[in-house]
């Protein structure tokens, strides 16, 4: 059956001279009105251990510039401000920070009555109007926000979170066991293996050189006694290292769509572990090789576009010992007996040959199905 679903569309915008200023002046407002209403709220609860209810309005009067700039922009800052104050004392998490001007600009508007629209090649964004589009893939449904926000580069861009309808792929019958690795970036239980593309590794002399000019312009506006942001041979070389750093996101990003996309497409059940990729990039060997390789943001991908189009993932537990146990009879070798360099193993219960990550996604797949029929009996039973 057809699905409804909340999908983001990440749009390039081109601003005249007028509308940057607008974006300009939301940014700094909506950076303001965050640390104002945090700083207050910390001073509140200092004296009175109690949260303090705060909202935009209240400082319209103080600071009149505020009225300038779309309400609902304040709006939805009251509302995550309000979601992390409180995510922090009933969970935990970390308390709210505050904000730098500068540093991912951005803010969220939403739809009221058409006041967020789309032409053919425009945006419509409310107190601005119609804005300079290009549209990378057409987009059909009901949008119910739009976050505009400003790169490192200089780029504009826009996310519309439009309300949809997706329709189930198609069912192949098809099951597969994914290994992730840092060689190769998935195996396969299949025996496939989709190599790992590496993309920071790639252009890390490119980087490199970029990097360092970058430090050698800060060194020459500091002995002349400039400040950075009024040295522009230092914002231009700072502007090129982003745009490396944006050259290796989007590829990086074009290649997991890409991948997981296919992988949903193709098989009805994928079966995937659950890593601990924060405590793994803590190995100082290997952190930047795994940062790279960008796991949680695959495994997200899979998660979510598997909740889709009706497919079913299933995440083994990241304890589970998918390399040392055989896929034949299921002995199990130590950790001394299998250290990691050593990458083929002949089993000594059966004697099967196994390649190590082949052996570890046959082993993923057959524990994944294994749970998978587990919730499917524990569903029945409960009905």
């Amino acid at each position: 059956m057809p699905k409804q679903i909340l999908k983001a569309h990440k749009v390039r915008l081109y601003p005249n001279e007028e509308q940057q200023v607008f974006f300009a002046k939301s940014f700094g407002c909506t950076c303001f009105i965050w640390n104002r209403m945090l700083s207050d709220k910390i001073d509140h609860y200092n004296e009175h251990k109690t949260e303090l209810k705060n909202t935009p309005a209240q400082y319209k009067k103080e600071f009149e510039w505020l009225k300038e700039v779309d309400s609902l922009a304040l709006a939805n800052v009251q509302q995550n401000l309000r979601a992390a104050y409180s995510a922090f004392f009933k969970n935990g998490t970390g308390f709210p920070k505050f904000k730098k001007k500068g540093h991912r600009d951005s803010y969220t508007t939403n739809n009221q009555k058409g006041t967020v629209a789309i032409t053919d090649d425009t945006v419509k964004l409310p107190k601005i109007g119609h804005i300079k589009a290009k549209f990378p893939a057409k987009i059909k449904g009901l949008i119910k926000s739009a976050t505009v926000s400003k790169g490192p580069t200089g780029k504009y861009f826009v996310s519309l979170l439009v309300e949809t309808i997706v329709e189930p792929l198609l069912k192949t019958h098809s099951r597969i066991g994914i290994d992730l690795g840092l060689t190769d970036f998935i195996v396969l239980s299949d025996g496939s293996k989709v190599a790992n593309p590496k993309f920071l590794s790639r252009l890390q002399h490119k980087l490199a050189r970029e990097q360092k000019i970058l430090a050698k312009r800060r060194a020459v506006a500091k002995a002349n006694q400039r400040k950075l942001s009024e040295s522009r041979n230092y914002q231009k070389q700072k502007v090129k290292v982003a745009k490396v750093y944006e050259r290796i996101t989007n590829c990086r990003k074009d290649f997991l769509h890409k991948l997981s996309f296919n992988l949903i497409k193709n098989h009805d059940v994928i079966a995937i572990e659950d890593l601990n990729v924060k405590g793994m990039v803590k190995n100082r060997k290997l952190s930047k090789a795994i940062s790279d390789s960008s796991w949680s943001t695959f495994t997200t991908m899979l998660n979510y576009k598997a909740e889709w189009y009706g497919k079913t993932l299933v995440k083994i537990d990241r304890w589970y010992p998918s390399s040392k146990t055989c896929s034949g009879c299921g002995h199990l070798l130590t950790k001394a007996e299998l250290p990691l360099q050593v990458r083929s193993w002949n089993c000594p219960s059966c004697l099967q040959s196994n390649d190590r990550d082949i052996n570890a996604s046959i082993n993923i797949l057959n524990e994944g199905l294994r749970l998978a029929t587990l919730k499917t009996v524990g569903a029945t039973g409960l009905a």
